[in-house]
């Protein structure tokens, strides 16, 4: 079982990065979170890793803390949810978010993920909250602010790849735009052309 890798940053994407070590190259599929730690291409890296093994394939995914790594083995787990699904929902959201919307039950929360429906969402929760809130102490609520942001987010991404525009892609931009104008108000209109601007930048 490879449980972590280290060595050079060769290549680099929001879903999949390149490790060579020693001579030796890895193909990691990686979520948004962790990518967005990422060093520039040619730098030394370490990552957590799990290793996927299915009948017709075998997958490494990376992580760069244990706590994404930990709650990506809880999320495929649950029935249904596979390793993709599990990377696009930690692509989406942050760590800390969801092991709140978990913990609180909010399926209207988890439903503005990308790719969580209503009955996937009441699985995550049936299944996960006990799991993750044994492990959590002192988690953060989510204000109603955060919860207006994840919905306008979820409709800015949806906006986004209906126009065409690749899933990690769209929501870093959306990301982007958030954190420039953060503390300050943005309409759904406004973020998406914004965030258009960052996908055509690309």
């Amino acid at each position: 079982m490879i449980a972590s890798l280290t060595g050079v940053l060769k290549y680099k994407s929001p879903t999949e990065i390149l490790i060579d070590v020693h001579g030796i190259g890895y193909a990691v599929s990686i979520p948004l979170s962790t990518y967005e730690k990422l060093g520039d291409v040619g730098s030394s890296i370490s990552l957590l890793t799990h290793f996927h093994v299915r009948e017709d394939a075998m997958q490494l995914f990376g992580f760069f803390s244990d706590e994404e790594r930990r709650l990506f083995k809880l999320l495929i787990s649950v029935s249904g949810i596979g390793p993709k699904i599990a990377q696009s929902i930690l692509s989406g959201i942050n760590v800390e978010e969801l092991k709140s919307h978990l913990l609180s039950g909010n399926v209207t929360a988890l439903t503005a993920i990308p790719g969580v429906g209503k009955k996937t969402a009441e699985r995550l929760i049936l299944e996960l909250r006990d799991k993750v809130g044994n492990a959590i102490t002192d988690a953060e609520p989510i204000s109603p602010l955060d919860l207006a942001s994840t919905a306008m987010r979820a409709e800015a991404l949806q906006a986004l790849t209906s126009l065409g525009y690749n899933l990690q892609i769209a929501e870093k931009s959306i990301r982007l735009v958030l954190k420039e104008t953060e503390g300050s108000v943005i309409s759904l209109e406004e973020l998406v052309k914004r965030a258009l601007r960052h996908t055509n930048a690309r």
